[in-house]
């Protein structure tokens, strides 16, 4: 099960949370929809290839990734979306495309957008396209560290 590996480093740190099982939905949206979360309050994962290093950008279902912004912000000379090739070995306990945001399992460096800070909680896939974590913000800042931006549209 994917979610197992997250619940348990949650559990380690003492983070409260809900796990919302719903029906199969595969964009960040449906999946709010679907879980009755918020869009703003959904997180969704975009891997980037900066540089050729991969990166987790994470923002509001509601929002797009603007990738001038994100290079500007990093640095790097070339920023682009990953495509499923480059990043699928990389999660292999999860589903393509329900990665949590939790790049630091990883080995991959986060980027969430500032939005996300106006909520005090996140809501996020779990591994799987049927399972979704709510948590704290707080507590999601203090695991993952994120370096926080303003990348999205």
């Amino acid at each position: 099960m994917p979610v197992r590996k997250l619940k348990e480093i949650l559990d380690a740190h003492g983070v409260k949370y809900i796990s919302i099982v719903h029906s199969p939905a595969y964009t960040a949206q449906e999946v709010a929809a679907s879980a009755h979360i918020p869009g703003k309050a959904m997180a969704k994962v975009v891997i980037v290839d900066l540089d050729g290093e991969l990166a987790m950008a994470v923002l509001p279902a509601t929002r797009r990734v603007v990738l001038q912004d994100l290079r500007e912000l990093t640095g790097c000379e070339r920023a682009r979306f990953a495509s499923e090739e480059m990043f699928q070995a990389r999660f292999p306990d999860c589903e393509i495309g329900a990665m949590p945001p939790f790049g630091n399992l990883y080995g991959m460096e986060v980027y969430a957008a500032e939005s996300l800070r106006e909520n005090p909680e996140i809501a996020f896939n779990a591994g799987s396209h049927t399972e979704v974590i709510k948590m704290a913000w707080a507590d999601f800042e203090r695991l993952v560290k994120p370096k926080m931006a303003m990348f999205t549209t």
